[in-house]
C-alpha cells in the first residue's frame, strides 16, 4: 500500500513490480491527475511551453498493464497500525507494508488580506493551471518569498513580460540554501532581467476590494499589482502519521533503510526526515531527485532486500539563461570558493570547511556533477588555490 501518488509513490510502485513482486499494489492519490513530476510547473509548464503529457511519471496505461491500482482523488482519514488498515471514509483498506510518500504542502502567508481572491500558491498542477491563466492575462505581480519556487515562478513571470516585484524577508534570494555570497549572484540575476527585488523586506498585509491589489511592507511601502504569489517554503505532511504514533519532528523520521518506528511503514520523499549514513545526521530534503531516488530505495527496503540510503542530496535550478545543479548538504561553511567567471554566470561554487568541500553549484558549466560528488564524498582536504583554477582538474 503507497499514500502519495506523486513522483516518489509511482516509481515505488513501478520498482515493487520490477523487483518481482507480484501481490496487490494499491497507490492512493488525493488529486485528479495521474502522477507527475512537480519541477515543470513553476518553468516551461507555467510558461506554456509544455503541456501536462510531459511531466507525467508514467503513461496512462502503465497501472493497469503493471496491476497497479492507482486509485485518485481519495483522502485518507486515518492510520491503524495494530490492525494493518489505512482509513479512507468509512472504507478500511488493509495492509501489509505500507509507503507513505505524502509530501508536503506550502506553508500559508500569515497576514491580514491573505485569503483575498488572487492569493496564489505554487504545488500541484492545478495552482499551476492558475498561474498560467493569471499570467497569461495580467501585467504585474508580486512574488512574496525568494527561495527556489518563488525565484522561478518570478522569472517566468518576467521571461513572459510581466512586471515583476520580488520581496524577500531576509538580504538576498536564497539565503538559507546559498548564503549570502551566491545569493547575491542570483539577485543581480533578477535585477538584470528588469525585476524589482525588495529584501530584507517583511510584509505586513494585502490590500485590494475584494481581490489583491496591493502588498503593504513595513514601513508602509506599498507593491501594486494584479495577483500575488507566496512561496515561503513548505511543511511536511505528518499530521496522518503523528495521528497514528509514528515518530515524526521535521517530516516522518525513518532510518537509514526509509523505515518509520513501527516495522511494516516507511516514508520517502519530501515528507521522509531520513538518517543519512553519510552525512551523520537527519536530512530531510524537498527535491525533484530525492522523491526520484528514494520511492526506489523505500520500494526495495520493503521487500527486503533495500540497501542503506545514502545519495548525495542533488537539485537544479532554471531562471531566465541560467541554468544550475547543487549537489551535497552544507549548513555553515567557513568560505565559499569560486572557480570560473561569476560575472559572466559560468561558473562553480563550493561550499568549504575545514578544507573539505560539503557541496557544490554548477552555474552554466555542465558534466561536473560526478566530480562535485567524488570531492564530497572523499572527504580529502583540498587545495584551494587549485580548486579555484578551471585548469586544474576536479578529479
Amino acid at each position: 500500500m503507497i499514500v502519495g501518488a506523486a513522483l516518489a509513490g509511482a516509481k515505488a510502485a513501478e520498482t515493487l513490480r520490477e523487483e518481482g513482486f507480484d501481490g496487490r499494489v494499491v497507490l492512493l492519490g488525493s488529486e485528479p491527475d495521474r502522477p507527475y513530476e512537480r519541477p515543470p510547473l513553476s518553468k516551461d509548464y507555467l510558461r506554456g511551453e509544455s503541456e501536462r503529457d510531459g511531466a507525467y511519471v508514467h503513461p496512462a496505461e502503465f497501472y493497469e498493464e503493471k496491476s497497479i491500482e492507482l486509485r485518485r482523488e481519495v483522502t485518507v482519514t486515518g492510520l491503524d497500525l495494530a490492525a494493518g488498515q489505512l482509513l479512507i471514509e468509512e472504507e478500511r483498506l488493509e495492509f501489509s507494508k505500507l509507503l507513505l510518500a505524502v509530501g508536503a504542502e506550502p506553508r500559508r502567508l500569515p497576514v491580514p488580506g491573505a485569503d483575498l481572491d488572487g492569493v496564489l500558491y505554487l504545488r500541484s498542477f492545478a495552482d499551476s493551471d492558475a498561474l498560467r491563466e493569471r499570467i497569461g492575462s495580467a501585467g504585474r505581480v508580486a512574488v512574496i518569498g525568494a527561495g527556489w519556487i518563488g525565484a522561478e515562478v518570478a522569472a517566468s513571470a518576467r521571461t513572459k513580460g510581466l512586471d515583476v516585484t520580488l520581496i524577500e524577508q531576509l538580504d538576498v534570494p536564497l539565503e538559507r540554501v546559498l548564503g549570502r555570497e551566491v545569493g547575491e549572484v542570483y539577485g543581480a540575476i533578477h535585477r538584470d532581467q528588469g525585476v524589482e527585488l525588495l529584501t530584507g523586506t517583511a510584509v505586513e498585509a494585502i490590500e485590494g476590494s475584494g481581490r489583491a491589489e496591493r502588498v503593504r511592507l513595513a514601513g508602509g511601502k506599498t507593491v501594486d499589482c494584479d495577483f500575488v504569489v507566496v512561496g515561503i517554503g513548505v511543511a511536511p505532511r505528518v499530521a496522518l502519521a503523528e495521528a497514528a504514533g509514528l515518530e515524526v519532528g521535521d517530516g516522518i523520521h525513518v532510518d537509514e533503510r526509509l523505515k518509520t518506528s513501527a516495522d511494516n511503514v516507511f516514508a520517502a520523499g519530501d515528507v521522509a526526515g531520513a538518517w543519512h549514513p553519510f552525512f551523520e545526521q537527519r536530512l530531510r530534503v524537498e527535491h525533484w531527485h530525492n522523491a526520484l531516488e528514494q520511492g526506489p530505495a523505500a520500494a526495495r527496503s520493503m521487500l527486503g532486500t533495500g540497501e542503506p540510503y545514502d545519495k548525495i542530496p542533488y537539485f537544479f535550478s532554471d531562471q531566465y539563461d541560467v541554468g544550475m545543479e547543487y549537489a551535497g548538504y552544507a549548513t555553515e561553511w567557513d568560505e565559499v570558493v569560486f572557480r570560473g567567471d561569476v560575472d559572466a554566470r559560468e561558473f562553480i561554487a563550493f561550499w568549504v570547511k575545514d578544507g573539505r568541500v560539503l557541496a557544490g553549484m554548477n552555474v552554466n558549466v555542465w558534466d561536473v556533477t560526478d566530480d562535485i560528488q567524488a570531492l564530497i564524498r572523499s572527504r580529502a582536504v583540498i587545495d584551494l588555490d587549485r580548486l579555484r583554477d578551471p585548469d586544474s582538474p576536479l578529479n
